[in-house]
């Protein structure tokens, strides 16, 4: 997959975007992501790297404030804590730049209980049930909570979600940008600029380079290569 955005990025400029923080991505991608593509967003764009140097750093502390930060952790720990599972280990709450990212088993559990406990989840929702009623408790707060990843829940601003990071490469003056992962919907999407046009398509590294050369700017889905 490496080699093939490699290659790829010898046409057109790549990007990589995902939740998780820089050093999450380095885990995944290797310590030199910022070096190898052309824009790094971890966190949604909160954080961005242009061509290896630091652009922006934004933080979710700044923009909600403290007190509703605090509402936010106290409410969840409640929640988690009347939560029966099978087995709970540490870091429910993951304090990042640009979210809360809120695991009801812990984001300390190991491989095996990760495994249990998706299980568990697929039949007794217990993600979607916890998200329900954050939407129901912070409703009109100008927050958003989806389901992420395996195990967790993330909180953020509304629209800080991996739309945000669009706003970072509208100085390039890109007719399309195209977004592909393993969660993505073959549909057209909102863009902050109207020279934005956002085209999501599932091509799980399959994209032919030589039939498809239009695109000036592609937007690499990080969970494409978890």
């Amino acid at each position: 997959m490496d080699d093939f955005l490699q290659r790829l990025r010898q046409k057109m400029p790549i990007g990589v975007v995902g939740g998780s923080d820089l050093e999450k991505v380095q885990e995944q991608l290797g310590d030199d992501v910022v070096e190898k593509y052309d824009y790094v967003f971890p966190e949604n764009g909160l954080v961005a790297y242009k061509d290896g140097k630091l652009l922006c750093k934004q933080s979710i502390q700044g923009h909600l404030g403290e007190a509703l930060i605090q509402d936010l952790i106290n409410y969840c720990l409640s929640y988690i804590a009347k939560v029966k599972l099978p087995k709970k280990r540490g870091t429910f709450i993951e304090f990042r730049n640009g979210m809360l990212n809120v695991s009801p088993i812990g984001r300390g559990c190991s491989q095996e209980e990760r495994v249990e406990f998706c299980e568990l989840d697929r039949k007794a929702n217990i993600r979607q049930k916890f998200v329900e009623d954050l939407r129901k408790e912070f409703a009109g707060k100008g927050i958003t909570f989806s389901i992420g990843g395996e195990i967790s829940i993330d909180v953020f601003p509304d629209g800080w979600d991996k739309r945000y990071c669009l706003g970072h490469v509208e100085e390039g003056n890109y007719e399309t940008v195209y977004f592909f992962g393993d969660k993505t919907m073959p549909v057209r999407c909102w863009a902050r600029s109207s020279l934005l046009r956002r085209h999501c398509a599932s091509s799980q590294g399959r994209w032919d380079t030589d039939a498809h050369p239009a695109p000036t700017w592609v937007m690499r889905a990080m969970a494409v290569w978890f």
